[in-house]
């Protein structure tokens, strides 16, 4: 394995952490995602923000998950950081969805 330290695959977070960083920033990813997609809630009423905030706390729970059942440090935290990903990008989807929902024909 190349030792580079500027290499994106050679950072502590996702080499030698403990996992600890990823749940505290997928809990506020996922808090600021639910409270975003509750709000939009009240304009769109297709159920695409239920469906997002659902999928988010899925998402996190698995995250928390990885966390405590996989052993060895690198996999358990690239699953993390793909957990962590993944929230970001549902939320993404469902508030572009409920935006372009807005548009009028």
């Amino acid at each position: 394995m190349d030792d580079d330290p500027t290499k994106v695959t050679n950072q502590p977070a996702l080499t030698t952490s403990t996992g600890r960083i990823w749940l505290i920033l997928g809990a506020v990813m996922a808090a600021i995602a639910v409270v975003l997609l509750w709000a939009l809630q009240q304009v769109n009423s297709t159920g695409v923000a239920i469906v997002g905030i659902v999928v988010i706390l899925l998402l996190y729970v698995a995250m928390v998950e990885v966390r405590l059942l996989v052993h060895g440090g690198r996999l358990r935290l690239i699953l993390m950081a793909v957990c962590f990903g993944a929230i970001a990008a549902v939320a993404l989807v469902c508030v572009m969805v409920i935006g372009m929902s807005q548009i009028p024909s």
